[in-house]
């Protein structure tokens, strides 16, 4: 049985970075390789080449386009629930000051 997995990575072009995500499908209780991050990344629209093998860094395989891609392997996503935050605030009581 396939289960998703998420990727994270850091588009980064110059000064500029950008967060990304893409998704592969992989067998219950195996780890993403280089090669499913790369074939992730092609499915992205990302035509890239391996930099860094051990950090998982690519670099864009089109001319005139350079770019580095960085997966992040492990990024947390804030975990932070912003809408349960909200509805538990509003079921406090709101203290009138005399």
């Amino acid at each position: 049985m396939k289960k998703e997995h998420t990727v994270y990575f850091k588009v980064i072009r110059g000064s500029e970075a950008k967060l990304l995500t893409g998704l592969i499908y992989l067998e219950e209780n195996t780890e993403p390789t280089l090669r499913d991050f790369a074939e992730c990344l092609k499915q992205c629209g990302h035509d890239v080449q391996v930099e860094d093998e051990r950090r998982f860094i690519f670099r864009s395989g089109t001319p005139g386009d350079d770019y580095l891609i960085d997966v992040l392997e492990d990024y947390k996503p804030a975990s932070k629930d912003f809408a349960g935050d909200s509805l538990a605030r509003s079921f406090v009581k709101k203290t009138t000051y005399l």
